[in-house]
């Protein structure tokens, strides 16, 4: 069963964040190429969500649902998979030079 990929407005936000980050500070072209590498990343998860290609994100284990991350480069694309909505949650994209423990800000 294939799931629709879902972006939550926070993971958006993060992203579009990352985008704006490397437009100013490189340029247009590395921009949409780390942001299109990070959403295209996110494909890996409709043919066999369950899976579990991800793996678990112990600094959000204190919530109810089992949360996972994949890696692209220096962020962790942190989702759900929620069989309710048919739907894989894109939660976050962080960075993974940042501290670990502000992970627990996007959710």
């Amino acid at each position: 069963m294939e799931l629709k990929i879902y972006w939550t407005d926070f993971a958006k936000t993060e992203l579009k964040k990352i985008f704006d980050y490397y437009k100013k500070e490189a340029s247009l072209t590395v921009a949409k190429k780390i942001v299109l590498g990070i959403t295209k990343e996110t494909l890996k998860l409709k043919p066999k969500p369950t899976n579990a290609i991800g793996q678990k994100e112990e600094l959000l284990e204190s919530y109810s649902e089992e949360i996972r991350y994949l890696v692209y480069k220096n962020y962790k694309i942190i989702y759900w998979i929620n069989l309710k909505r048919n739907s894989i949650e894109i939660l976050d994209v962080f960075d993974t030079r940042q501290n670990p423990i502000k992970i627990k800000r996007s959710t």
